[in-house]
């Protein structure tokens, strides 16, 4: 290991040689303990190898001469388990914890937006929209498991925290990592409002979803799942739609197929589907293509004026950076409106 490049709260990104070749490696010092320059570090490769655009670190496995402290917290669940690295957190739904009690018997959100999307690039955008209406809303992020597992990958929990415009996060299902540890999206969802105090939950997949080119192998599959959660829970379902103007596939084109398939076939409880209101004939087709859901759910026509500057100020404020698939503002402004679109519309909910 040659350098500590840089680090955020439970990352440190380091510098390191492979076979004489400079790379971007990536330790969760929880996991593994904290590198130091001149260590020897055991690596997975495999993101590294493959050119992943949302993951293309080494990851580090374990500091061999230099091993983290045994586990010594309180805790029972065990996350990503049975792997080299399962971690073992307290839950916020476990016996031992502090809410157990409060969350017991808790069955409702009280009416609570829930804002669903199935990326994690849209965090920043639907909290841009959302806050812009509402300054001063408690946001909470529910991170399920169908992207990253450590909540650590992101950046951008870290810098939306920073900024206080992202109140905390909770992990649920494998994930960990976050504020607090949940065993189940539903657990999540209710300690986000019950113990966390939550205006708005949103809830997306962490970075590095998982895609196969067809119609139901996609890990953002579950944001119909989480609609049918939010609306089990007497919560009120917001459903941000996947628009891209950029994207080369024809079937992201527009309103993306994973929309179409996560909200009309996966969710079978109704939501409101919020229908950005752009230009041209683009909009005109977002529009058309959305029409397709107004069977099950609520389609909510929503202005986009003000947004796209709302957005270019929040990125420079925030210090994040609005970014999809490698496209950032200008290379696809559709799909940063439509999310900041649905956080506008849910800010209406309050």
């Amino acid at each position: 290991m040659e350098e500590i490049r840089r680090e955020w709260p439970g990352a440190v990104e380091l510098r390191v040689e492979i076979d004489g070749e400079d790379a971007r490696a990536l330790a969760y010092p929880a996991l593994v303990g904290r590198p130091e320059p001149g260590d020897t570090v055991l690596l997975n490769t495999t993101a590294l190898a493959m050119g992943l655009g949302t993951g293309g670190y080494a990851m580090v496995v374990a500091v061999p001469d230099r091993l983290p402290p045994d586990p010594a917290g309180p805790g029972h669940l065990v996350k990503a388990r049975y792997t080299p690295l399962q971690a073992t957190v307290l839950g916020a739904d476990e016996q031992d914890s502090p809410h157990h009690d409060l969350l017991a018997e808790a069955d409702s959100l009280d009416g609570m937006p829930v804002l669903v999307a199935d990326l994690h690039s849209a965090l920043p955008a639907l909290l841009s929209g959302l806050l812009l209406e509402r300054p001063g809303t408690r946001v909470v992020y529910v991170m399920p498991d169908g992207g990253a597992l450590p909540s650590w990958f992101s950046m951008s929990i870290a810098q939306l925290k920073e900024a206080g415009v992202l109140a905390a996060c909770v992990t649920v299902g494998q994930a960990f990592g976050g504020d607090l540890e949940t065993v189940t999206v539903h657990t999540g969802l209710l300690a986000a409002r019950l113990v966390l105090d939550a205006d708005v939950a949103i809830l997306a997949q962490g970075p590095g979803n998982l895609g196969t080119g067809t119609r139901w192998g996609f890990s953002g599959v579950t944001a119909g799942e989480a609609v049918n959660a939010a609306a089990a829970l007497s919560g009120r379902p917001v459903a941000s739609l996947r628009v891209s103007s950029g994207d080369a596939r024809e079937r992201h084109q527009g309103v993306s197929h994973h929309s179409l398939t996560a909200y009309g076939r996966v969710a079978l409880a109704p939501a409101d589907v919020p229908v950005p209101r752009l230009p041209g004939g683009f909009g005109a087709k977002v529009t058309a293509q959305a029409a397709a859901l107004g069977d099950r759910h609520t389609l909510v026509p929503v202005a986009v004026d003000g947004l796209e500057d709302a957005l270019r100020a929040d990125e420079k404020a925030w210090g994040v950076r609005m970014s999809t698939m490698g496209r950032r503002l200008d290379g696809d402004l559709e799909y940063f409106l439509t999310c900041a679109a649905a956080g506008r519309h849910t800010a209406s909910l309050l």
